[in-house]
């Protein structure tokens, strides 16, 4: 029987709920039960307190929805031919998007996987059913990333999706991804290619030493980028992946939003979403440890003043500190930082802003957040 904690039971195979209900459960206050076939069980059904359970995607016996509606629980109907589980309790894996659809094979064609299919689904011509699917979906990986972050001290790292594998930029964003992993911060990115996989792969290897994380990026170089072919650039990267097992968690929120870009492998969980407005409030909210930007274009400026925006109204306490990475890339290529800087003068954020030119003083900075 699978623990719980607190007064939500996700309930999730048929063994499960009949344990539970063999071992005396008879109040389902808090129970989320999700896709179970039901239509056998309603005589157990009749005799629970079903007030405050959810019944999600489930089969139930003629009339068993309505008995449980009118006794005060929640039953959402199985949405029909959406590729993904709108009513999941956990965030994904890399393997399980790269999977192929049906066989759970991963390695095969992109376009065969879960993370392919739901991209071409979501393309499709709007309707309210697929809008409702799409909201569900992103609340239950609302839910499911709330479940998983207690505990944890999550530093950001922002930066171009466009830097390609082999290049200098790359690798000073892995080994700034490696020094937050070894100063204990849990490493979230956008979750796609770039500066975002290699901060991923740096928390990867935050157990490596120079010499092998140069090995690796060496290795990944011969597939710079995603473009022309995603099925070579995942490749080799779950090949990194089975020769170093993470040293530790770090995060990918990407979006279906930019399906065109795919999710990079690195990333122990991935909180992936449809909206990406849902999933760009959710990036800079969740980084309490502070956030470094790499150069990048406009989404990368976005967050910057987004995150800006946050800490601009919040109080002494709460204000996280913003790092810009490449003093000459931030102030004249894009200056976005005299106006953040101006925006920070004499609010609580001010000394918690900061532009430095070398990835061992951005960790050091983030690093000493985490540690106050």
């Amino acid at each position: 029987m699978r623990r719980t904690r607190g007064r939500v039971v996700h309930v999730e195979s048929l063994a499960d709920f009949d344990a539970r209900i063999g071992s005396g459960a008879r109040t389902l206050t808090g129970w989320r039960v999700r896709g179970l076939d039901l239509s056998g069980r309603g005589e157990v059904l009749d005799r629970c307190q079903v007030a405050g359970a959810s019944f999600l995607g489930c089969t139930l016996a003629a009339g068993q929805g309505t008995r449980l509606t009118a006794a005060g629980a929640l039953v959402l109907p199985a949405i029909p031919d959406v590729p993904v589980d709108v009513y999941r309790s956990r965030l994904y894996t890399a393997e399980e998007l790269y999977a192929a659809t049906g066989t759970g094979a991963v390695g095969g064609r992109y376009a065969e996987s879960l993370d392919g299919h739901a991209y071409a689904w979501s393309q499709h011509a709007f309707d309210p059913t697929k809008a409702m699917a799409q909201a569900l979906h992103d609340h239950a990986i609302d839910q499911a990333l709330e479940a998983w972050l207690p505990g944890r001290r999550v530093a950001g790292v922002m930066g171009g999706h466009a830097l390609q594998r082999g290049s200098a930029g790359y690798a000073a964003a892995a080994r700034l991804g490696r020094e937050l992993g070894r100063a204990g911060l849990v490493v979230a990115t956008g979750g796609g290619p770039g500066a975002m996989e290699a901060a991923n792969l740096g928390a990867r290897l935050a157990g490596v030493d120079d010499r092998e994380l140069a090995t690796v990026l060496d290795q990944l170089a011969a597939v710079p980028s995603y473009r022309p072919d995603i099925d070579a650039w995942a490749r080799v990267a779950f090949e990194v992946c089975r020769r170093h097992p993470a040293a530790g968690a770090s995060l990918g929120i990407p979006t279906w939003h930019y399906g065109h870009e795919p999710p990079n492998v690195f990333a122990t969980e991935v909180a992936k979403y449809f909206r990406n407005a849902v999933r760009e409030a959710i990036l800079v909210q969740i980084c309490d440890a502070g956030i470094a930007f790499l150069p990048g274009a406009g989404g990368t400026v976005q967050e910057i003043f987004q995150d800006g925006c946050e800490n601009y109204y919040a109080d002494e306490s709460s204000v996280a500190p913003m790092v810009l990475v490449g003093e000459r890339y931030w102030t004249e290529q894009v200056p976005a930082w005299p106006l953040l800087r101006s925006l920070a003068r004499g609010r609580s954020m001010e000394q918690r802003v900061h532009l430095v030119d070398s990835v061992p003083d951005a960790a050091a900075l983030l690093a000493a957040g985490h540690q106050a």
